[in-house]
């Protein structure tokens, strides 16, 4: 039987270098409840997410959270596990639950995402 490994933060790894991402990222950290969350830096740690076999460029592209179980959430579903941890977020976390809109989201989220990695310098280097 496999032993299921728990965490007592989850963790979000972000990229520090997207001046939009730092920014959202540091008004999360002000709002999020006290060692709730542990921010790993991507950009900057190109290693860190080596162990669940996703490079540095795919972590870069999307947002990627590791919950307590250690279980990997990626794009939309990692925003609406950060946002059913913080104050006044958890309303926009359950409209996530609602299949249209999270079908909506995805593929805005995902057009964003792919927009905004083409355009970060930082991004197109490979690793």
């Amino acid at each position: 039987m496999k032993k299921k490994i728990t965490h007592t933060a989850i963790t979000v790894y972000f990229d520090g270098v997207c001046q939009l991402c730092s920014k959202e990222i540091n008004y999360y950290k002000k709002i999020a409840p006290p060692g709730s969350f542990e921010w790993i830096d991507i950009a900057r740690n190109s290693d860190a997410l080596k162990d669940q076999n996703i490079s540095q460029q795919e972590a870069l592209l999307y947002l990627h959270v590791k919950d307590l179980s250690g279980e990997i959430h990626v794009g939309v579903d990692a925003f609406k596990l950060i946002w059913n941890q913080l104050p006044r977020w958890q309303y926009v976390a359950t409209l996530l639950g609602v299949p249209p809109i999270n079908y909506i989201a995805k593929i805005l989220y995902s057009s964003f995402a792919r927009l905004r990695f083409r355009r970060s310098k930082h991004c197109s280097t490979k690793f």
